[in-house]
């Protein structure tokens, strides 16, 4: 038989177990920010051979959205490029909303980052001390890219790019679960 001690020490565990669980199965998106910031920041995602990949295009198109509805003075275009790939995606985004008509001075390529924390660190590098961000990823990156900002000692809100279908469960799921993860290990702050 157990002794109540074993017992009342596991109840904390599994309260913590059970609200982990319900933050990975019923996430709570943020809000969409009600008006955009004066700079948008888009966080990278994939392009082909300088084409922007659909989720990619999904997030340029809002961006553009945003900038057309006025307000918006800047969009920075954030991400890298795979090694051996000549197009990064911050250049592959610039050029894309260039071909949109976004002025070259309304635009701002960060071209060296390979994660959302690399292209939080980088947009931020780019831009004047303490300048408040609106970001644009998919709703399901919103959380944690917002997260992430949040850590990072940036004003941030998010203007999520709206999917054509639901995400796949994978992807909800690594979404929460590297939420989960910087919640615990928590964010760098060795290059703000």
């Amino acid at each position: 038989m157990r002794d109540r001690g074993s017992t009342a020490s596991l109840l904390p565990l599994l309260v913590l177990l059970g609200l982990v669980l319900g933050f990975l199965l019923f996430p709570r998106m943020p809000t969409p920010a009600s008006a955009p910031y004066p700079t948008v920041v888009v966080l990278g995602a994939a392009q082909y051979a300088g084409t922007p990949s659909p989720a990619f295009a999904r997030r340029l198109d809002h961006a553009l959205a945003l900038y057309r509805a006025g307000g918006v003075r800047r969009v920075v275009v954030t991400g890298g490029r795979r090694p051996g790939d000549p197009h990064s995606e911050g250049e592959v985004g610039v050029r894309y909303l260039r071909a949109a008509g976004v002025p070259a001075s309304a635009l701002v390529a960060e071209t060296a980052s390979r994660t959302t924390v690399e292209n939080l660190r980088g947009a931020r590098a780019l831009l004047p001390p303490a300048t408040p961000l609106t970001l644009v990823t998919d709703p399901a990156h919103t959380p944690r890219a917002l997260a992430l900002a949040h850590a990072l000692d940036l004003t941030a809100n998010a203007s999520p790019s709206p999917l054509s279908q639901p995400p796949a469960g994978r992807y909800l799921l690594r979404e929460r679960l590297a939420l989960v993860g910087y919640a615990v290990v928590g964010v760098s702050q060795n290059s703000k």
